[in-house]
């Protein structure tokens, strides 16, 4: 993801999330922290050959941990496996941060969601109250422990 990806990533991020879309700012500071030789996130996009934005996906290390931040597949493509590949892309950037286990946050009613972590041997270990908001809706908290031995899927570019 690059600066010039911000439009149409901050359209589908309202699109899906609108009660607690990230702002432009959020994302201008993760992506501040995705280039150069101390880099300790990895964002992508997914896009058509039209070149319309259909996913992104982002993830942040802190020593050997990783916890990603977020995925969103525009409706029209879920179920077609793009979730999969942004998650393997994910976690192949854990893996080059040599991050040993990655966290994430999932809303507990979403469970198309859980499935596909499962899938990748992400395992329930938590819950944050109120983690979601407005609405109050708790966060399952999910725990894979060496991403090198769960990446899936094909690459896609970011």
């Amino acid at each position: 993801m690059r600066w010039w990806d911000l439009d149409p990533v901050l359209e589908l991020e309202k699109e899906l999330f609108p009660e607690d879309a990230w702002s432009r700012g959020m994302f201008w500071s993760e992506l501040a922290h995705a280039r150069g030789p101390d880099a300790t996130r990895r964002y992508v996009v997914a896009e058509t050959p039209e070149k319309r934005v259909i996913g992104y996906a982002g993830l942040a290390a802190t020593g050997d941990l990783a916890d990603v931040q977020t995925i969103a597949v525009a409706r029209d493509q879920w179920g077609s496996g793009l979730g999969s590949r942004l998650l393997t892309e994910l976690l192949r950037a854990a893996t080059a941060f040599e991050c040993a286990e990655v966290l994430l946050e999932c809303r507990v009613d979403n469970v198309r969601a859980q499935k596909l972590y499962e899938r990748f041997g992400f395992e329930p270990i938590g819950f944050r109250r109120g983690y979601y908001q407005p609405g109050n809706v708790d966060a399952l908290v999910m725990r894979l422990n060496d991403p090198s031995t769960s990446v899936q899927g094909t690459e896609i570019n970011g």
